[in-house]
């Protein structure tokens, strides 16, 4: 097992701080945004404020003094093309991204600048493989979508795990959360979703995605301590999905929600993240367990942290770091954070607050 030496990641993140480069933010003000824009400052980067709604915009550039705000609007081409003047890249948070994704895509296709996007919209993610790959290439940029918490980790973890496989027959990838307060954006996310694949549910099986009406299964989950065993929804679908068949030769791939935050989603007074320390996170802890199995022989990777929103943050910024400074397996196109970075690495170099094994 290795596990991610805390000394070693934190010099790494020291080594490459951003130089003051223009990282735009659009939908700055909004929960994950903010987190976004602390971790780009932090990084040694200038956000530059971006959102549709002027006051929320002028409100949360309140409490950034020195950061410049740009108001822009999906709609508006135009808008869109001033909020990304001499940017060096775009980080889209700001969903439902069925609405956001291609408008802020095309405009950084016309700036000739990297997208990176937190979706965790299926749909969207779909529709940003199938529609942008041959447009970024022409355009000679990269689209990377769907680098958060979900698609994203679970994609870099199930890379990490398969290792020198080339193929692998199945992966799993349970999703043991303490609880999950969903923000606005998430709750309108998923019913864009739910509309968009007439109330169906996904399955990744035999190679490709199919809808299906089937009950989902609960069963237990042997979670890793100090977790341990949880109940979780079987087949609760999430966005590694489309990130981890998009490059890895696996014709199973299988996500698992914790029976008590599929609960907390669905409940009808669901309540937003309350923020309990001077980051900004919430008291929620998680647990991603992935395993790759190919025979008899089964990998494993696991994440554990604090707060699945507050992640999403350095999983976005590590990847405008790294496509900017040139440590990806490609420069133009659309690619999943597994098929663009090397795993181990980019996950050695995320903060301290997320511990990382990788077993064989």
């Amino acid at each position: 097992m290795v596990v991610v030496d805390q000394e070693q990641r934190t010099e790494d993140a020291g080594a490459e701080m951003g130089s003051g480069q223009t990282v735009v933010v659009f939908g700055a003000y909004g929960h994950t945004g903010r987190f976004v824009v602390a971790e780009l400052l932090e990084r040694g980067y200038v956000p530059v404020l971006v959102g549709r709604d002027a006051d929320r915009l002028r409100a949360f550039a309140r409490t950034r003094p020195g950061l410049e705000a740009r108001q822009a609007s999906a709609d508006d081409a135009r808008s869109l093309d001033r909020a990304l003047t001499g940017a060096e890249a775009v980080i889209n948070c700001a969903g439902p991204f069925d609405a956001t994704g291609g408008p802020v895509i095309e405009a950084a296709l016309r700036a000739g600048i990297p997208y990176v996007d937190v979706a965790a919209e299926i749909e969207a993610n779909l529709d940003t493989f199938a529609h942008y790959a041959d447009r970024a290439r022409e355009a000679g940029t990269l689209v990377l979508p769907a680098m958060a918490f979900y698609g994203g980790l679970g994609d870099l973890l199930a890379t990490a795990a398969m290792g020198d496989w080339t193929t692998a027959e199945e992966v799993h990838i349970a999703y043991g959360l303490s609880s999950w307060h969903p923000t606005a954006g998430t709750l309108a996310s998923g019913t864009v979703s739910s509309r968009r694949r007439g109330g169906r549910r996904l399955r990744y099986t035999g190679g490709r995605l199919r809808h299906h009406d089937d009950a989902l299964p609960t069963l237990e989950w042997p979670f890793p301590a100090p977790l341990g065993p949880q109940p979780v929804i079987g087949e609760f679908t999430m966005a590694d999905v489309v990130t981890v068949p998009s490059h890895l030769a696996v014709p199973e791939v299988r996500t698992y929600m914790s029976a008590v935050a599929a609960a907390d989603l669905a409940a009808p007074d669901a309540t937003t993240p309350t923020p309990v320390d001077d980051r900004g996170r919430s008291a929620q802890t998680f647990v991603v367990d992935v395993r790759v199995r190919s025979g008899d022989a089964e990998r494993r990777a696991v994440a554990s942290g604090q707060d699945i929103y507050a992640v999403s943050a350095p999983l976005a910024v590590e990847a405008v770091a790294r496509i900017l400074t040139g440590r990806t397996h490609r420069t133009t196109g659309v690619a999943s954070a597994g098929a663009l970075f090397d795993a181990p690495d980019f996950l050695r170099a995320l903060p301290a607050q997320l511990k990382v094994e990788i077993s064989s």
